[in-house]
């Protein structure tokens, strides 16, 4: 009976001890990690987990005790700016409603603004034009391609705030915005008040110059760019012209599939351009054999960007024409845009860079021109202003083109 009893007791003190060093065991864990989620006294908590619950964290934490009400749209739409902006690429950004809206709305060709293209200068963190499109407002305004856009509306803006800057720059029909802008050769800067109107753009004008010479202006790539190219191609062969000169100057390059097939149309066979992936997975397009068979100049400058420059790029490597101008602009960069799963807001994301046949990332750095031509100071204005005549650089492509014809 007294062994018996001992047994007992001996069982209930072992789990009253069990119970109390679970007890004091899980106080200890939770007392290190807060009031994290528990799993298990093993359990890992994991990196992905740790993460999300410091987002989670940081919005509770604002939402009980910062000094105001605040709404949790807000701080959901800031959380996923927050985290494109932290890669610190001014390319890969968070586009809420109104910038996905305006988004899609320019890709199908038409929308409202001024009709200038901007991008980050790396090295300033500065807005800065690459073109204005041909006779919108923005080039009738005077913005040249390299001004730096410092205001908008009369808020600061920098490469910090370019989704923001560029929104604002558009709108409806009529309306006005005012930017305020640094140049080169003012001294103090300028302000210029703009009406906005539906921007529209006829990306391929061609005509004769020189004589017998075809000319071909590219302004963008967009989805009907590389068919107009080739009605415009057609014609000027079926006018017997000896020479053609592409004109990309000012042009800010666009869809990647157009600028293919127009460069497939002009090369040899062989590689056109390929990207690259940040595991090196390589995707690479090629031209057929099919070729034009005419000397060939092209007009490049610094607001020849993008799919302007792997264009450029592509006839340089093969030596296919010579290019004249100056420096183009050096975006070697690709973007895809991710829609999100609301259906209304999106992230745009820098997935690879680009590179010209022969191997060479032209990203900050631009293709220089085979032979240099500089505009002089007084034609310091959009490209489509300058009279023919006027025009050293398409001289000089006339005079090169006339001398291959021979």
């Amino acid at each position: 009976m007294f062994r018996r009893r001992t047994v007992l007791i001996g069982a209930v003190v072992l789990v009253i001890f069990t119970m109390i060093s679970t007890f004091v065991g899980t106080s200890l864990l939770f007392l290190f990690m807060g009031n994290a989620p528990f799993y298990g006294i093993f359990a890992p908590y994991t990196k992905n987990a740790l993460e999300s619950q410091k987002v989670k964290e940081v919005q509770n934490i604002i939402k009980k005790y910062y000094i105001e009400e605040v709404d949790d749209e807000k701080l959901i739409e800031g959380a996923a700016a927050g985290i494109a902006a932290a890669v610190e690429d001014p390319y890969t950004v968070y586009m809420d409603e109104k910038s996905f809206e305006d988004f899609m709305i320019q890709s199908e060709g038409s929308y409202g603004g001024i009709g200038v293209v901007v991008s980050v200068d790396p090295e300033d963190n500065m807005i800065t034009v690459v073109a204005p499109f041909e006779d919108t407002p923005g080039e009738k305004a005077g913005i040249l391609p390299g001004d730096k856009i410092i205001k908008v509306n009369g808020k600061d803006v920098d490469g910090d705030h370019l989704e923001e800057a560029v929104s604002m720059m558009k709108g409806p029909k009529d309306t006005e915005v005012t930017i305020t802008i640094m140049r080169d050769k003012l001294t103090e800067p300028k302000e210029i008040t703009i009406k906005r109107d539906i921007i529209v753009l006829q990306t391929v004008k061609h005509k004769v110059v020189g004589g017998n010479i075809g000319y071909i202006r590219i302004t963008m790539f967009d989805e009907k760019t590389s068919e107009d190219f080739e009605k415009a191609l057609n014609d000027l062969i079926n006018q017997k012209v000896t020479g053609l000169i592409i004109d990309v100057r000012d042009n800010p390059g666009g869809l990647l599939k157009e600028v293919v097939k127009i460069a497939d149309r002009i090369l040899p066979e062989g590689i056109i351009v390929y990207t690259e992936d940040r595991n090196k997975n390589r995707e690479t397009e090629y031209s057929d054999a099919n070729e034009v068979n005419l000397p060939i100049a092209v007009l490049i400058n610094g607001g020849s960007a993008s799919a302007s420059e792997i264009l450029s790029g592509a006839i340089k490597d093969y030596g296919k024409g010579t290019l004249i101008g100056t420096k183009t602009f050096g975006k070697g960069l690709v973007q895809n845009v991710f829609p999100l799963a609301d259906g209304k807001t999106a992230v745009k994301v820098t997935i690879s860079k680009y590179y010209t046949p022969n191997g060479i990332s032209i990203q900050g750095v631009g293709i220089e021109p085979d032979i240099t031509v500089e505009l002089p100071e007084e034609l310091q204005m959009s490209v489509a202003q300058i009279k023919e005549e006027d025009d050293v650089q398409l001289q000089k492509a006339i005079e090169v083109i006339k001398q291959k014809a021979q």
